[in-house]
């Protein structure tokens, strides 16, 4: 399967895991070892400045920590677009990508807006495929709009309406369609 580094995963209707129900994925890294991204439209009610103060200097005063998937919830991870993105190790598109654990701010350069997730959404080997074999994900190329989109909850709606029309019915079905 080809690279979907820079793709948006939509969780499909099929997808019950509650982790990932009514959730957009951007991809960061995928090839024969597995996939990893983060989840763009889950903003939590904690400030980055309450849950990561060395972080806070990154992002707008107020802004959220996002829950970017349920694998090391206790790692910080960050997403940014950067001045000089050839000084990045993961890109995810453009000049958007991960900042590395180990290395600050300052040492790839300016960085011009950031996100910052509690951890991340990961699949090993094969995992990511037999799940869109399944139609657990619908796949969609990413644009930098997604990733620092100002309503994320409302993501998911708007990268389905981009869609067009074959994806309309998915957008209105509710979280638990027990209780419709």
């Amino acid at each position: 399967m080809e690279s979907l580094r820079g793709h948006l995963l939509l969780s499909a209707a099929s997808l019950w895991d509650p982790n990932f129900r009514k959730t957009i994925v951007l991809i960061g890294h995928h090839d024969e070892r597995g996939a990893a991204g983060v989840v763009l439209n889950r903003p939590t009610e904690v400030t980055v400045a309450e849950a990561v103060p060395a972080l806070a200097d990154l992002v707008p005063v107020g802004e959220p920590l996002f829950i970017g998937g349920p694998v090391q919830p206790e790692a910080a991870v960050v997403l940014a677009e950067f001045e000089d993105p050839s000084r990045v190790e993961i890109l995810a598109l453009d000049s958007i990508g991960f900042l590395p654990e180990e290395v600050g701010p300052e040492e790839v350069g300016g960085i011009r807006r950031a996100r910052v997730f509690s951890g991340y959404s990961g699949w090993g080997p094969g995992q990511l495929e037999a799940e869109l074999e399944q139609g657990s994900w619908i796949v969609e190329p990413a644009l930098p709009e997604d990733v620092f989109c100002d309503e994320p909850e409302r993501l998911w709606d708007r990268v389905l309406r981009r869609k067009g029309r074959d994806f309309a019915i998915l957008r209105t079905m509710p979280v638990d369609p027990s209780q419709n």
